[in-house]
């Protein structure tokens, strides 16, 4: 939901998070193995989305092979609404971890974001065949059930 911001115009970076995270790391020369991941993990928990999409697609760049890469991605850009990029995503973790409960319970979150519950509702299902001891996608499943019961208002 939008709202009214009172900080100064140039404490607000291109994506809506503080210009204080944002650190210019352009000039390093050299990725460490999980150092676009783990600052990817922690700016999409920070819920700072924009950001994180930006570090996964540089991750996705120097790692195409790495499926953490790909859902860091298609997660971020799902969270900003970049549908035709976690598409992508989807169809390269398709190919890698294709039947994999995570991978399932992302493409329903995703589908849940747009809109459609029908398929949301049934990639949770796959996910939960797949690993029914699984609470988040236990919970996304909970969500879909209360979505069912109210009206859309």
């Amino acid at each position: 939901m939008a709202g009214c911001q009172s900080a100064a115009l140039d404490d607000v970076a291109a994506f809506g998070d503080s210009a204080k995270i944002l650190e210019d790391d352009s000039a390093v020369a050299f990725n460490k193995n999980d150092e676009l991941i783990t600052t990817g993990k922690l700016q999409f928990k920070e819920k700072n989305y924009g950001k994180s999409y930006a570090i996964y697609k540089r991750a996705v760049a120097v790692f195409p092979e790495d499926p953490a890469a790909w859902l860091g991605f298609a997660a971020s850009a799902d969270m900003i609404g970049r549908f035709d990029n976690s598409d992508r995503a989807y169809q390269q973790l398709a190919r890698m971890i294709g039947d994999n409960p995570v991978y399932y319970n992302n493409l329903g979150y995703s589908h849940l974001l747009r809109g459609d519950l029908p398929k949301a509702r049934r990639y949770f299902l796959k996910a939960y065949e797949l690993d029914p001891a699984n609470e988040t996608t236990a919970r996304n499943l909970e969500l879909m059930k209360n979505s069912v019961k109210y009206a859309q208002r």
